[in-house]
């Protein structure tokens, strides 16, 4: 930024900055706290640098003392006149600090300070995701345990099938999230820092400036990254591998894909001819301007527009790890400006408002019983014909005399009257032949074919609570 810019409603400001995230996660991303990092970074290479007796105490002192004097309209001028900000911010501090100024950034170049930022970045995000998705899974457990041997209708191809339970259905999307609780754990203890590794990684600036001091570039990096509490990649160019942040983009858009699925799945059932669930709606909520009787499911919507564009960014990070030519190129530099704050804030977002959606969200369960009468009996066709073979009726004439009655009971369904199919199956002589009328609406009645799903619903729910209780 220049110094004289003064950012307001009049001039682009990305939804990001306000709309979409917690300001916990705002606060992480911003420039405020990218160069307090810094700072803390340059102060951990001057104690390090201390050791080796090329820093003295009474320098390390004053830029200690001067570590939260952020000038960030000073450090705008001098940007301004050079063109490159870190610079600008080095210059800034080294004012500050009349005594220790001088040895700010012994030895180091720009992404020995920017890429250990970007990782402490990353793992303090990764931090506030994990905690957001643990409301998650506890919200889903806690509701899997509810609706456990809920019966509702199952539908494959978005066509009724089989009834299921509502909390089986639930434990699905919990199971997914769990794993994703679970990468997100994994890559949040493998972040890593580019270390002190110079110019090209090689650390030969750091060589020649502590030969002769007993200490090796090696020690050097293990001191400042101890002291940021952050381990070092063995092997960096000028930067951290970009694989890492492919990794991370990786582990945001599978998060992305499982919320986008229970989302989506929402948004079918809030649908009044489903009707079975709904989002929670405000009692002073507008769900359109044109029509006041809408109940838009505007929190689901949102997640999966911000899925897409997670899973969209996934394809920059892979380009720049890719394209990370030789010892570095700095084609990923602006594209990551943006990448990586905007992710982790769209995914902080669609974490925090799943978490709302659940704590709020309403199971209707006379809508859930319509449509288990309206088409449960279909599915109970299945067992009824199982019973017919088991009777000693050809497998395959049953199967054409169901798939008539069927069809034509569809028709009726369509024109918006009662399912006839138990009585028209119950009437049929063909059929009588081989099974009374009574045996036949007793296995079209699926009030316990659900088969264990209520087991492991329950199942599940425990698994969440243990790797919770763990984490």
């Amino acid at each position: 930024m220049k110094s004289k810019d003064v950012y307001t409603h009049e001039t682009y400001l990305s939804p990001f900055t306000w709309r979409y995230g917690s300001d916990e996660m705002r606060n992480i991303w911003s420039d405020a706290q990218k160069w307090r990092l810094c700072r803390r970074v340059w102060i951990a290479l001057a104690t390090a640098e201390r050791h080796a007796g090329l820093v003295t105490d009474a320098q390390l002192a004053d830029i200690r003392a001067h570590k939260d004097d952020l000038d960030l309209v000073r450090a705008a001028e001098i940007e301004a006149e050079i063109h490159h900000d870190l610079m600008a911010q080095l210059r800034c501090y080294a004012e500050q600090c009349a005594v220790g100024g001088a040895v700010l950034h012994l030895g180091a170049t720009s992404a020995d300070i920017l890429d250990n930022v970007d990782a402490l970045r990353i793992r303090d995000s990764l931090e506030v995701l994990i905690a957001g998705l643990g409301m998650v899974l506890e919200d889903l457990a806690s509701m899997v345990e509810r609706y456990a041997d809920q019966m509702c209708m199952g539908f494959t191809h978005i066509q009724p099938a089989e009834p299921t339970t509502v909390g089986y259905r639930l434990a699905g999307y919990a199971q997914d999230l769990l794993a994703d609780f679970q990468e997100l754990l994994g890559l949040h203890s493998h972040i890593m820092g580019k270390g002190i590794k110079g110019a090209v990684g090689t650390a030969a600036s750091y060589a020649q400036l502590l030969e002769g001091t007993g200490m090796t570039p090696a020690e050097l990096e293990k001191l400042v990254m101890d002291e940021l509490r952050l381990e070092a990649y063995p092997i960096a160019t000028q930067v951290y591998p970009r694989k890492q942040d492919y990794r991370v983009m990786t582990c945001l858009a599978g998060l992305a894909a499982s919320l986008y699925r229970f989302a989506f799945d929402l948004r079918l059932l809030q649908s009044p001819p489903i009707g079975e669930w709904s989002e929670p709606f405000g009692s002073r909520q507008v769900g359109s301007s044109a029509m006041p009787f809408k109940r838009n499911p505007i929190n689901a919507e949102n997640i999966d527009s911000l899925a897409r564009f997670v899973v969209a960014q996934e394809r920059v990070a892979w380009d720049n790890a890719a394209h990370c030519l030789l010892e570095r190129t700095l084609d990923d530099s602006a594209n990551r400006r943006s990448i990586l704050p905007e992710s982790f804030l769209a995914s902080d977002d669609m974490v925090r408002r799943a978490h709302r959606i659940l704590q709020g969200m309403s199971v209707h369960e006379a809508a859930t019983a319509r449509n288990l009468d309206t088409y449960g009996m279909f599915a109970g066709t299945e067992r009824l014909l199982m019973e017919l073979g088991r009777a000693g009726a050809d497998r395959q004439a049953m199967h054409e005399k169901i798939r008539q009655h069927a069809l034509a009971a569809w028709q009726v369904i369509m024109r918006g009257e009662p399912n006839p199919l138990a009585d028209d199956l119950a009437k049929d002589t063909r059929i009588l032949e081989y099974l009374p009328a009574e045996r036949v609406r007793e296995l079209l009645d699926l009030a316990c074919h659900v088969g264990d799903a209520p087991e492991r619903a329950r199942q599940m729910a425990q698994s969440i609570r243990d790797v919770l209780g763990r984490a």
